[in-house]
């Protein structure tokens, strides 16, 4: 009865870490993530607003540029985000003396591998889900929402009541409302430059039309009035129009060409060039490097009494930048080198997971992560 007793009680401490762990690794994943979230929105919508202000792409857009450029750099935060989040709960427990606790009453640091196997599961499919297949799905309405304002005319960037300057200083527009039921642009103003003479043209409507026989995008203004003439001459000349029509020379309506990292998977199988395969590669192995931080988290989580956390987060640190970079240089060599490069990969994949399994072997039989060698003395 005392050792059914025993065993229960067993079972359910080590079911109720197991939970704990999972639980609060998730939660502190999310806090992660907010941080991470923030800092790149801040640097993101600094981009777009400058971008807006040069009148390159519309205030309205401004939002859902941002949120899919968030989708499309899930794949990469995710895994820096779980490995953090695990280095942070690990030395919390450690700090506050929970793994000692633990190791009195009988559950060692590999008790832990089956809530971090569940995380690695749970993380792989969303990490392998936004690289496969929503990583590239929004890089792709990333790259048709700038192709559809690139072939828009440079009036499409104007807010209204704001003075916008295009063609590198040679053009400024300006409109006073926009409709946004028709799309007809009331009250424009257009000012442009060419070879020494000046162009004025004022117009009460304008809409956008776009010819995609010839390729080109125009401008129709509608009831309106053009002075054209030199600075400085006393002679200008006056024309009133019902209906005046402005080309776009930078934009033409053109097929939307995507980079590979919006091509489908299945396209890239298709096509297995050079440059597919390194686009292959380095979509799996973002998947693959994150079951390998989770075990090198284990190893670096726990420290040792009376040694200090810093060293062990920056050693841990060092390994993610150290892995990952060498993982994108081998990517990076796989359109010239082939199937070198390839080996390279594996061998990099497979050196940093021994290592991380050697790492945590040690850490879980409650040795140091480096063994120093000491000479033994000899004996008589």
């Amino acid at each position: 009865l005392i050792e059914r007793h025993v065993k229960t009680s067993f079972v359910v401490r080590s079911m109720i870490l197991r939970r704990a762990l999972a639980r609060e690794v998730l939660l502190t994943s999310f806090a992660v993530t907010a941080v991470i979230f923030c800092i790149f929105i801040v640097v993101r919508v600094l981009g777009f607003l400058r971008q807006a202000a040069e009148g390159v792409i519309p205030v309205d857009s401004i939002f859902i540029l941002l949120f899919l450029k968030v989708i499309a750099y899930m794949d990469v935060i995710l895994p820096l985000m779980m490995f953090v989040a695990m280095l942070l709960v690990l030395s919390r427990w450690s700090r506050e003396n929970e793994l000692t606790i633990m190791a009195a009453s009988g559950l060692g640091l590999s008790h832990l591998l089956r809530p971090v196997v569940f995380l690695i599961l749970v993380g792989a499919i969303i990490v392998g889900s936004f690289s496969l297949v929503v990583g590239p799905m929004a890089v792709r309405s990333v790259g048709a929402i700038e192709h559809e304002l690139k072939s828009r005319t440079d009036i499409v960037g104007v807010s209204p009541g704001i003075f916008m300057e295009a063609q590198a200083g040679r053009a400024i527009y300006f409109v006073e409302k926009l409709n946004k039921d028709n799309g007809r642009y009331e009250g424009v103003f257009a000012w442009s430059s060419n070879a020494g003479r000046e162009g004025v043209v004022l117009a009460q409507s304008a809409y956008r039309h776009a010819d995609p026989d010839k390729g080109q995008v125009f401008l129709v203004l509608e009831n309106g009035v053009r002075y054209e003439g030199a600075p400085g001459d006393s002679v200008y000349r006056v024309i009133n129009f019902e209906r005046y029509t402005l080309r776009d020379k930078s934009t033409s309506v053109v097929p939307v060409k995507y980079p590979l990292h919006g091509w489908k998977t299945i396209q890239l199988w298709q096509s297995w060039g050079p440059h597919e395969q390194k686009e292959i590669a380095w979509r799996f192995s973002k998947v693959l490097v994150l079951p390998v931080l989770m075990v090198f988290a284990l190893g670096f989580g726990r420290v040792q009494p009376r040694s200090s956390r810093y060293v062990s987060m920056f050693s841990a640190l060092l390994v993610y930048f150290t892995y990952t970079n060498l993982v994108t240089m081998a990517c990076a060599r796989i359109p010239n080198e082939g199937v070198g490069a390839m080996g390279f990969l594996a061998f990099v994949h497979a050196g940093f997971a021994f290592a991380a399994a050697y790492l945590f072997w040690r850490r879980a039989h409650d040795q140091p992560l480096l063994s120093v060698m000491r000479p033994r003395q000899r004996t008589a």
